[in-house]
C-alpha cells in the first residue's frame, strides 16, 4: 500500500521531470515567428534589390543566377535544398514591327515598340538586357486589316459589336489589358474571324485615369509602358501536355502543339497606352458605349472598322531552354511523410520587384525565420517544403513539370500548398484559398500586426466595414497553386497584399524595378514583413498541430451559397439542382461528425491510451487530407482533361476568372448558345458529376466503405 506522503513526493517528481524534459510547447515557436526578434524589413529589401538587378526572363543567364542566389540562402539556413532542373519549349520574340495607314493625305505610321528609359533611370545600363516587347507562343505571321475596337475583348463585347452590326471577320482588332486573361483576348479574336489582335493599356486603367504624373513620379503606367505575358491557353510545356519534361521524355511536335489547342493561331503584339491611343484615333464608324471609353482627356472613342488599316508582323524564335526550380526541405520530426509546401515563382519579364520577387523576397525571410528557430530547438512535426519555381510567366511550367513529376507521391502526401506571387503590390490585405483554409487564414490576420497601423491586427483593417473577410476562390489558374489544386487536388491559398491594378498599375511593365517598389509599393518593407508572417504562420500550424486545423463546415457553407447562386441564374430552365443541396448536406454532417470525432479523441488522452489515440489522430488527419482529393475527377472538365476539380476551376473565357462548378458553367454558356435540349443535358450531367464527386468527399470525411 502506497501511503498519500509518497504519492505526493511521487507526483512532485514527475512534474519537475515533465519540466526539465518536456520540449518547448509549438505555440512557443509559434509566436516567436511573427516577434520582431526574429522579423527584419533591411533583410527583405536587400534579398528584393538583390533579386531585381537585371532583367530575369525564365532561361536567362540572369535567372539561373537568381536561382543560385535563393538556393544560397536556404542553404545558410541550414534548410537542405537542390535545383530540379526541366527542358522546356519557351519563345522569345526574333522580328517585330506594326504599321498604321490612314487614307491620304495622313500619312503612315510605324511604331517604335519600345518603352522609354527616364531620366536618372538607375538600370539604364541593363535595360537593354529585357526582352522587346511581345507574346510568348504568339502565333508567328504577318496580319493586315482595317481595325476594330472591342473594348476588352470579352465574348459580350463581341456580341455587343454584333448588335451594333460591325463585322469583324478579317480585321486586326484593338483591345484593352484588363478584365480577363490577354491569351482568351487573342482566342475570343480568333474565334470572332479577326485576323491578327494588339492589345495596350488603356490610360483609364493603367494610367491614372488623365493624371499628369506617372513613374517615377508617381505610381501610374508611363505612355510609353507596355504589359508583356504570355498568352498560352495551357499550363506547363506545351511540348509534354501532362506529363514532366524531365530527361528523355516524349515530346510534342510544333504541329502537335497547335492542334492540341492551346496556342494561338493568329499574330498579336502587345502596346502602349500612347500607341494604343494613336491607332484609335484612326478609327471611324460608330460611337462606343459609354462604358466603352477613356479617361475624360482621351479621344473619343469609335468602333470601326477602319478606315486605319494595321499591318502587324511578329516572328518567334522557339528554343528549348533549361529552367531550375529551387526546392528547400525542412524534414518532420514525428509525420516526415507528410508535406506543407510554399512556394513562389522566381522569373520575371522585366526585373519584377512586384512579380514575382515580392513573393521570392518574403519565402526568403519565410526561411531565414524558420533557420532561426531551428537554431532555438524547433523541429517541425510535418516537413515543410520551400519551393521556388521558374518559368511561371510563360504558363505555370516550372511548378506544372514538378507536380506532373511527382504527382502520385504528392497526391498520398501533400497535406496543403500555399502560394504567394505579387506578395506586395501596395496596401490592403487579400485571400483566396479552398475553403477549409478559410478559418485558418483568419486566425493568423489576428495575430499579425496590421503593416499600416501597428495598433491592430490585419484582420481588425481586413474587416473595418464590419462585415466578414471576403476571401476569392483559386478558380483560375493565375499562379503556381493550379497544378497542386486543380490536377491533384491539394488544399490551396494564395495570399498577398494589394493585387489589384489601381494598386500596381505598371504589371509586366519595364518599370516594375525595386525604385517602384521603394517609393510606391511598399517604403518601409514593413508589407513584406506582415505577408511573411500571415504566409509563415499558417505553414506552421498545418505542420505543427497535432490535428490538421481544417474546417470542411466552411467548405459545406461555400458550397451552398455557389448552388444558391447557380440557382438563379437557371430559375426558368428545366434544370434539377436538387442531388447538389442533398449532397452539400451529406457533406455538412460529415464535417460536423469529424469534428465531433476530433473533441472525442482530444478528451480521452492518456498515458494508458497514448498509442491507440496516435494512430487515430493519424487516421482523422488522412481524411482530412484526403478530402480535397476526391473533388477532383478522372476524365476532368469537358475539353479541358487536365483539370481534374470540378468545384474550383477557370472559366473556359478567362483563365484568370475564378469560377465555382467550371464544367456547370462551359455547358451552361453553351446551352444559352444552342438552345437545345441535348445541351441543356449536358448542363444535368455536369450537375451530376459535381454531386458525385460532393459525395466522394463526404465519404472521404466519414471514413466509412459504403
Amino acid at each position: 500500500m502506497i501511503k498519500t506522503g509518497s504519492i505526493t513526493l511521487l507526483a512532485i517528481v514527475i512534474s519537475y521531470l515533465l519540466l526539465v524534459i518536456a520540449p518547448t510547447p509549438k505555440s512557443t515557436y509559434h509566436s516567436l515567428f511573427i516577434s520582431n526578434s526574429l522579423s527584419d524589413n533591411a533583410s527583405i529589401s536587400h534579398h528584393l534589390e538583390t533579386l531585381t538587378r537585371r532583367p530575369h526572363t525564365a532561361g536567362s543567364e540572369a535567372n539561373a543566377e537568381a536561382a543560385a542566389y535563393v538556393l544560397s540562402v536556404f542553404t545558410s539556413c541550414n534548410i537542405p535544398s537542390h535545383l530540379a532542373s526541366y527542358k522546356v519549349s519557351l519563345t522569345y520574340p526574333f522580328s517585330r514591327s506594326l504599321v498604321l495607314t490612314n487614307p491620304p493625305p495622313e500619312p503612315s505610321t510605324s511604331f517604335s515598340l519600345s518603352q522609354e528609359i527616364y531620366e536618372g533611370d538607375p538600370y539604364a545600363e541593363v535595360a537593354e538586357e529585357v526582352v522587346p516587347t511581345f507574346h510568348a507562343y504568339a502565333k508567328s505571321g504577318t496580319a493586315i486589316g482595317p481595325v476594330v475596337y472591342v473594348n476588352y475583348g470579352r465574348v459580350e463585347d463581341y456580341l455587343t459589336l454584333e448588335n451594333m452590326g460591325v463585322n469583324v471577320s478579317g480585321t486586326v482588332v484593338l483591345a484593352k489589358y484588363g478584365k480577363i486573361y490577354r491569351g482568351d483576348i487573342v482566342e475570343n479574336a480568333y474565334d470572332a474571324g479577326a485576323v491578327g489582335v494588339v492589345i495596350y493599356s488603356d490610360r483609364k486603367d493603367y494610367g491614372g485615369a488623365g493624371v499628369a504624373k506617372w513613374f517615377p513620379d508617381d505610381k501610374w503606367l508611363p505612355p510609353s509602358g507596355v504589359q508583356v505575358g504570355t498568352v498560352y491557353g495551357g499550363v506547363g510545356d506545351p511540348t509534354t501536355p501532362g506529363w514532366a519534361s524531365s530527361g528523355e521524355c516524349e515530346r510534342l511536335s510544333k504541329d502537335e502543339v497547335e492542334k492540341e489547342g492551346s496556342v494561338p493561331l493568329i499574330p498579336s503584339l502587345p502596346i502602349s497606352a500612347a500607341d494604343g491611343e494613336k491607332i484609335m484615333m484612326s478609327i471611324g464608324g460608330q460611337v462606343a458605349d459609354d462604358d466603352w471609353q477613356g479617361s475624360k482627356d482621351a479621344p473619343t472613342y469609335r468602333v470601326g472598322p477602319g478606315p486605319g488599316i494595321l499591318n502587324l508582323s511578329y516572328m518567334g524564335q522557339d528554343v528549348m531552354a533549361t529552367i531550375q526550380n529551387v526546392i528547400g526541405v525542412i524534414e518532420g520530426a514525428e509525420e516526415p511523410d507528410r508535406f506543407v509546401i510554399l512556394g513562389n515563382h522566381r522569373d520575371a519579364w522585366t526585373f519584377g520587384a512586384v512579380d514575382p520577387n515580392s513573393g521570392t523576397a518574403t519565402l526568403l525571410e519565410v526561411a531565414q525565420r524558420l533557420g532561426k528557430l531551428q537554431k532555438r530547438g524547433w523541429k517541425p512535426r510535418r516537413t515543410i517544403i520551400l519551393c521556388n519555381w521558374d518559368a511561371e510567366e510563360y504558363g505555370l511550367i516550372g511548378s506544372t513539370e514538378w507536380v506532373e513529376e511527382n504527382r502520385e507521391i504528392l497526391a498520398s502526401k501533400a497535406v496543403a500548398y500555399l502560394n504567394a506571387d505579387c506578395a506586395v503590390g501596395g496596401p490592403g490585405f487579400q485571400a483566396r484559398a479552398t475553403p477549409q483554409l478559410d478559418e485558418l487564414i483568419k486566425r493568423a490576420t489576428q495575430q499579425v500586426k496590421d503593416p499600416e497601423n501597428s495598433s491592430q491586427s490585419i484582420y481588425e483593417s481586413w474587416t473595418s466595414s464590419g462585415s466578414s473577410p471576403v476571401f476569392g476562390r483559386l478558380g483560375g489558374g493565375g499562379s503556381d497553386y493550379a497544378a497542386f489544386l486543380q490536377h491533384v487536388g491539394i488544399p490551396a491559398a494564395d495570399i498577398a497584399f494589394g493585387g489589384d491594378v489601381a494598386a500596381y498599375p505598371v504589371y509586366h511593365s519595364l518599370y516594375d524595378d525595386f525604385i517602384w517598389m521603394k517609393k510606391f509599393g511598399d517604403p518601409m518593407f514593413q508589407r513584406h514583413v506582415a505577408a511573411a508572417s500571415v504566409w509563415g504562420l499558417v505553414a506552421l500550424w498545418l505542420a505543427d498541430e497535432e490535428f490538421l486545423p481544417f474546417d470542411y463546415l466552411s467548405y459545406a457553407k461555400e458550397l451552398k451559397l455557389s448552388v444558391e447562386k447557380l440557382e438563379d441564374e437557371i430559375s426558368n430552365k428545366d434544370i434539377n439542382l436538387s442531388p447538389l443541396f442533398t449532397y452539400i448536406k451529406e457533406l455538412e454532417k460529415a464535417a460536423i461528425k469529424i469534428k465531433n470525432q476530433r473533441k472525442e479523441i482530444e478528451a480521452s488522452k492518456g498515458w494508458t491510451t497514448w498509442k491507440k489515440d496516435h494512430l487515430k489522430v493519424r487516421e482523422l488527419n488522412d481524411r482530412l487530407m484526403m478530402a480535397e482529393r476526391a473533388f477532383t475527377d478522372r476524365d476532368g472538365l469537358f475539353g479541358r482533361s487536365w483539370y481534374k476539380h470540378l468545384i474550383y476551376g477557370p472559366s473556359k473565357h478567362n483563365d484568370y476568372g475564378s469560377q465555382s462548378f467550371p464544367g456547370i458553367d462551359d455547358a451552361l454558356n453553351m446551352a444559352k448558345k444552342l438552345h437545345t435540349a441535348e445541351s441543356w443535358h449536358c448542363v444535368q450531367h455536369e450537375v451530376w458529376r459535381i454531386s458525385r464527386v460532393i459525395i466522394h468527399a463526404s465519404l472521404v470525411l466519414l471514413g466509412q466503405l459504403t
